[in-house]
Order: C-alpha cells, then structure tokens, then sequence
C-alpha cells in the first residue's frame, strides 16, 4: 500500500489512485503529539488503501498550514501559500500511472491551501480531489475525540496524566477570535474540548467512520 516502499517498476503499470496524506506539526495540548493529525490522515489513508483497489499511500505531508497555533512549543507552519503550492507540484509532477489523487486531510487550518490548490489544478486542467476529517458533534482540537483515537493509534504516545479541559465552547464561537488571534487567546491550554472519558474503543470506532466516510466519498 506504501508508495514509498516499492520501486517504480512495481507501480509503471499504472490504474492507481493515489492517496497523499495531509496533517500538521502542532501543539494538541499538554498530553497528545504533535504530529497527531499526520498520524490520524495516515490511519485514515490506509484504512482507504486495505478497501480501493489499486490504491497507494504516498509519504504524509506531515507541516502544514498551522499559523493559528503559533507561541505553542513544537508547532511547525508552512503557511497557506507554500501548502497549496506543494500539493499544485505534486498533481504537476505525478505521471500518468496515478489516475487519480486525493489529498487525506486531518487539519482543519490545511481547507485554505487545499481549496487554493485543487482551484489551480482545475485551472491547469488536472484533478486534485480531497477529504478531509469531519465528525458532526465532535470537539474541535485534543479533546475526547482525538485522545480517543491516538489511544487506539498510538496510546504510547499519550499522556493521559496530562490531560486537562480546554475551551469547551463551541468552535464557530471561537473561531473568529482564534483566527484573528490564534488557539492561544481562545485557550491557554491549546484544547478546545474536553478529553475526560475518551478510551481506545471509541478511538477505533471513529477510525472505521473515517474510513467509511473516505471511501463513500471515493467512490462517489
């Protein structure tokens, strides 16, 4: 499933879709990693891979655009332009044995370069579709739902010790404010949500959503 581990002779036939994951390098509270979301898309991108035929996982993009997160320690950010011309590059350069390519996207700050770079390729007449992470009722940022799933991903990696209660309002609240300002005004922690109550059971339930929610789309 990972085009990274196979020589080019393995992929020359082509009829592939190709699946490029889409995260962040950013703070997720005291208690998660920070290269959470790049975990979540890349799950999410295999999950895709182990049901589509032909489909290949390409290396993550693991720094996106994450300025609203900046004065947190560890948040790396390549901002919204540089983003959307990577991914422009990528769709320019992939020959032809990627039939299609579709960006897996589990960084809510990544919608602004995508939407710049699929209306570029578009332009150029190329595809560039995507997906992104959407949970109707779920908390915003390194609350129940994201501690959830890094505890089914990677429960080494969380430090449930830590885990405290950020802004719990609800995100087209804070929004304005955190992106004027940054997550930093809005939430000294870094967390919008609340992480009590999340196990690994929950976090592998949300994954197959995910990955149903992905692959309808694909299909569609």
């Amino acid at each position: 499933m990972r085009l990274g581990s196979r020589p080019s002779s393995a992929v020359a036939a082509g009829g592939h879709l190709l699946l490029v994951p889409l995260g962040a390098t950013e703070q997720h509270g005291p208690h998660l990693p920070l290269d959470t979301d790049t975990r979540i898309a890349v799950a999410v991108a295999d999950g895709i891979a182990l049901r589509v035929e032909g489909a290949l996982v390409a290396p993550a993009i693991a720094i996106g655009a994450s300025g609203e997160h900046a004065g947190f320690a560890g948040t790396l950010s390549v901002g919204t332009r540089v983003l959307a011309d990577m991914l422009v590059e990528i769709v320019r350069t992939a020959g032809p044995e990627f039939t299609r390519i579709v960006v897996v996207n589990a960084h809510g700050g990544n919608a602004y370069a995508l939407r710049a770079a699929a209306a570029t390729c578009a332009a150029e007449g190329r595809s560039l579709e995507v997906w992104s992470v959407r949970l109707p009722g779920a908390d915003a940022h390194a609350g129940r739902t994201e501690t959830s799933l890094l505890l089914h991903l990677a429960p080494e990696s969380v430090l449930l010790d830590r885990a405290a209660a950020g802004n719990t309002a609800p995100l087209e609240e804070l929004l304005p404010t955190m992106m004027e300002a940054g997550v930093g005004e809005v939430s000294a922690n870094g967390v919008l949500g609340d992480p009590a109550g999340a196990d690994a059971a929950e976090g592998a339930a949300v994954l197959r959503q995910l990955v149903d929610d992905a692959v309808a789309q694909i299909a569609d």
